[in-house]
């Protein structure tokens, strides 16, 4: 399910214009993401959760050129399938 196929199912179970839906999903979007930002845990009972994982340097390697180089440390947000969803998909 895209994005906006949420917000049309929102509208239409919910009965309220799409305009609406739309600011209600964005909303949430906003929400999430600027708490994976500030480097917080989003914990969504029954469905999963959200955390940020670090990584550290690695070293890769150009295949065209042959050049090594470093990747820096970065962080990549993570989600870990709740039990009650992992259970109703299988």
């Amino acid at each position: 399910m895209t994005k906006t196929g949420l917000i049309k199912t929102l509208a239409v179970n919910k009965g309220i214009p799409l305009n609406v839906a739309e600011r209600i999903v964005n909303e949430i979007f906003d929400g999430l993401a600027t708490e994976l930002i500030v480097d917080g845990r989003i914990e969504i009972r029954g469905f999963g959760s959200f955390v940020n994982r670090e990584y550290g340097e690695y070293a890769v390697r150009n295949p065209k050129t042959g050049a090594s180089s470093k990747i820096g440390k970065k962080k990549r947000p993570y989600f870990k399938v709740g039990v009650e969803m992992r259970q109703r998909i299988k």
